[in-house]
């Protein structure tokens, strides 16, 4: 019978961590419980994604990870817990893109969403969809740019959250097109969407998965992709570029988190594993079914790609005139 110390060291070395890491220290890590604290309620995109990640990670690596959902205060809630948990790897964040934007939309956010958390993987990203209400005319963005331009005031878009990445690209269609529709922030994607198709609002930008239902069923008109390719859950939606409006491209992307001073052997490890995870994941199509491309990056192409979306956000958030609220 393998001693535990030999076998938890023999383990580690096999994902390049040495006897005298941080890691090390922890040995008992890879066979304790892991809490992975969605900041949303259960059922959402995110959180059925943190489920199958949880699932994934037992089944690969023999941990089990529970999920925890933490809702409230615009996703800060969940994400506080994280933050002020001992970084040790057993306390986690999963979540989506709103999570860096927190100080740049909220008044008195409780955190800084870069300086404050550790980045390990960024999992997948999620193109998002242009949906208008069904009664409308417009069927090419570019109909709906001539509309909107003759009478801003009767067109509104709907937001799932301030700092969403709907949020963010409703700004940049604004920018592009030259004008400012009004952007009314919902709490969540439903009540915005049933807005939309009951023609209280206009417009939303929200990811495909929780749009494209009601557009194919008619009760919403989806215009086009904002990304540069067709998704392959709606490949009869144009992009953003062939429906009129080049350069609108944004997507949703999903990643996951530790507390700041997380020990970088705990990193490394943790973001082999939900690499690998997610590459299983992707090939058995449960990610596809979801409208997710799977993204592999090692913790330091994760903090890059944080730098540069927050830095591009935050310009357009100046440059709409935004307030933190």
């Amino acid at each position: 019978m393998i001693h535990r110390r030999n076998f938890v060291a023999s383990m580690l070395a096999t994902v390049g961590i040495g006897s005298g890491s941080a890691f090390a220290q922890g040995e008992q890590f890879p066979n304790r419980l892991v809490r992975l604290v969605v900041p949303f309620a259960p059922g959402g995109g995110v959180d059925v994604f943190a489920r199958l990640l949880a699932e994934k990670l037992k089944e690969k690596r023999g941990i089990i990870v529970t999920v925890e959902n933490r809702a409230g205060a615009s996703g800060t809630l969940g994400a506080s817990a994280v933050q002020h948990s001992l970084p040790d790897g057993t306390s986690l964040l999963f979540s989506a893109a709103t999570h860096v934007m927190a100080r740049h939309v909220m008044l008195n956010a409780p955190f800084d969403p870069v300086t404050d958390f550790t980045p390990i993987a960024r999992v997948g990203v999620a193109p998002m969809l242009l949906v208008m209400s069904p009664n409308l005319l417009p069927k090419t963005i570019t109909e709906l740019v001539m509309e909107a331009r003759l009478q801003p005031e009767r067109w509104t878009f709907a937001a799932s959250a301030l700092g969403s990445p709907g949020y963010i690209a409703t700004i940049a269609f604004n920018r592009l097109a030259g004008f400012n529709l009004v952007i009314a922030a919902y709490r969540g994607t439903a009540p915005g969407l049933a807005d939309v198709a009951a023609g209280h609002v206009q417009l939303m930008i929200d990811p495909v998965v929780a749009l494209l239902p009601m557009a194919r069923g008619g009760q919403v008109k989806a215009l086009a992709i904002t990304a540069a390719n067709r998704s392959t859950l709606a490949p009869d939606i144009p992009t953003a570029a062939e429906s009129g409006m080049p350069g609108l491209e944004f997507a949703s992307w999903y990643g996951v988190w530790g507390p700041r001073a997380l020990p970088n052997d705990i990193v490394h490890w943790l973001s082999v594993a939900i690499n690998e995870a997610t590459r299983d994941l992707a090939s058995s199509g449960r990610l596809a079914d979801l409208g997710i491309e799977p993204v592999a990056e090692t913790p330091d192409e994760f903090a890059r790609f944080i730098a540069a979306e927050v830095a591009r956000n935050a310009e357009l958030l100046r440059s709409a005139n935004f307030t933190p609220v």
